[in-house]
């Protein structure tokens, strides 16, 4: 005798419902992480004297900082230590 999948009261599985929770925790991880990696692409920004044009490699830049930290690399990468080409 196998059992059958325990449904909710809108009639999905147990487990379908499991799986959107665990969607919807990730998706709340990458807004979180968006919004880090915006706050400090700003910092960034307003570092180097609100100069336009640079948008995308603040974002780069916000990202690989935030990426080294959580790495367990707690500095943040100064804009002396980048490669500015």
């Amino acid at each position: 005798m196998s059992e059958k999948p325990r449904k909710d009261r809108n009639g999905e599985s147990q487990s379908t419902f499991a799986a959107q929770v665990e969607e919807a925790s990730g998706v709340s991880e990458d807004l979180r992480r968006i919004e880090e990696i915006r706050v400090r692409a700003y910092e960034i920004y307003m570092e180097r004297g609100r100069q336009p044009g640079h948008e995308v490699d603040d974002w780069c830049q916000a990202e690989l900082e935030l990426d080294s930290r959580s790495d367990g690399h707690p500095e943040f990468i100064t804009s002396a230590h980048r490669n500015d080409a």
